[in-house]
C-alpha cells in the first residue's frame, strides 16, 4: 500500500503549519526563523505534494484554498501528537503519580526488601500502588519482557542471565531456635548440632537436603531433618512453638525476641539477592526511581 508520508518531508509539514497560521510568506518565515526564500521553495513543495495551490494571493495576504482549510485543524492536531511523542521525558513526580507497581518476591525477599521499603513508598508516593506477586522462577524473564512485572527480587545465582541486576544485599545463615530452647544455650558442637532435630525451607516443595546438609556430608555427617515447610514465614512460627531448629537467613530472624541465634558450628555458604529488571524500562525515570527507593530502603535497614 502506498504511504504518502514516504514522498513527503515531514518538515514542509511544520511549514505548511506555519503558512495556515499566517498566510503570510514572510512572516510564516520569521516564525519559522528560515529565509523567505527557503520557505517560498517549501510552499512550491507542497503545492506539488498536495496537488492543489493551497493558499491563493490576496488584497490582504493569501488566503487558504479550501484543501487547505480542510487540512489546517488534522495537521495542527498530528503536529502536536508527533511533538508529544518525541518529546524529551519528563521528570517523574512521585507526588502525583498513580502508576501500579508489579514486583515478585518470595516471603523471604516481601519481608527483607519490600516491608521496609513500603512506609517510604507510601509517603512519598501516597496515590500509587503496589502488587506483590509470589516468585516464580521459569517465568520471571518472560514476565519481565511481556511487562507484567517491574522488578523481582531473586538470589543472583538462580536470576536470569538477560535482565538488569543490581546487588541488594548479602546474607549468612545463622543457627536459630525458640528462646530458652535447653539445648541452645550456647554454641553446639558439630556432634551436638548433627542430634538436633532441625526444620528446613524447601520452596520448590517437600526437599529434606540443604546447603548444611552438603557441608555436613563433606565431613561424613549427617543431621536429623525433621520437617520441610514451603516459606520462610512459617519456618519462623514453627521455630516459636516447638523444640525443632533451623540454619535461617540472618535477617529474617533478626531483632525477633521470641527467637535465638547463635553461630552454627559448621560453616554454610551464604547468597546473595538481587533486584532485577528488563531493559524495556531500564530508562524510565517512574522506573529508575522505584528501584531508587528499593536499594534506600535496604541501606537504612538495621545490619
Amino acid at each position: 500500500m502506498n504511504n504518502p508520508l514516504r514522498q513527503l518531508d515531514l518538515n514542509l509539514l511544520v511549514t505548511l503549519d506555519a503558512l495556515l497560521a499566517e498566510h503570510n510568506v514572510t512572516r510564516a518565515a520569521e516564525r519559522l526563523h528560515l529565509a523567505q526564500p527557503t520557505v517560498s521553495v517549501q510552499l512550491a513543495r507542497l503545492r506539488e505534494a498536495f496537488g492543489d495551490p493551497l493558499l491563493l494571493p490576496g488584497p490582504r495576504g493569501m488566503r487558504p484554498t479550501a484543501r487547505a482549510d480542510a487540512l489546517r485543524e488534522p495537521l495542527r492536531e498530528a503536529l502536536q501528537a508527533l511533538q508529544s511523542a518525541v518529546a524529551p521525558t519528563p521528570a517523574f513526580d512521585p507526588a502525583h503519580a498513580t502508576h501500579t507497581w508489579r514486583v515478585m518476591a518470595s516471603d523471604y525477599g516481601e519481608s527483607t526488601i519490600l516491608l521496609p521499603a513500603l512506609p517510604g513508598l507510601r509517603a512519598a508516593a501516597p496515590a500509587t500502588r503496589l502488587a506483590i506477586l509470589e516468585l516464580t522462577p521459569p517465568t520471571l524473564a518472560r514476565r519481565a519482557e511481556l511487562g507484567e512485572l517491574d522488578l523481582a527480587f531473586h538470589i543472583t545465582t538462580e536470576a536470569p542471565p538477560q535482565l538488569h541486576r543490581r546487588s541488594m544485599f548479602h546474607e549468612r545463615y545463622v543457627l536459630v531456635a525458640r528462646a530458652g530452647h535447653p539445648r541452645l544455650q550456647r554454641k553446639p558442637t558439630l556432634a551436638q548440632y548433627c542430634k538436633l532435630d532441625h526444620v528446613i525451607v524447601s520452596p520448590n516443595g517437600g526437599g529434606f537436603h540443604g546447603p548444611a546438609d552438603t557441608a555436613l556430608a563433606e565431613a561424613g555427617l549427617a543431621r536429623h531433618v525433621a520437617l520441610s515447610v514451603p516459606h520462610f514465614l512459617f519456618l519462623a512460627k514453627v521455630l516459636t512453638e516447638t523444640d525443632l531448629v533451623a540454619m535461617a537467613p540472618e535477617r529474617l530472624v533478626r531483632g525477633n525476641p521470641a527467637l535465638r541465634t547463635v553461630e552454627p558450628p559448621v560453616s554454610v555458604p551464604g547468597f546473595e539477592m538481587v533486584m532485577l529488571w528488563h531493559e524495556r524500562v531500564h530508562r524510565d525515570p517512574a522506573h529508575r526511581w522505584l528501584r531508587e527507593q528499593m536499594l534506600a530502603a535496604v541501606a537504612s535497614a538495621p545490619q
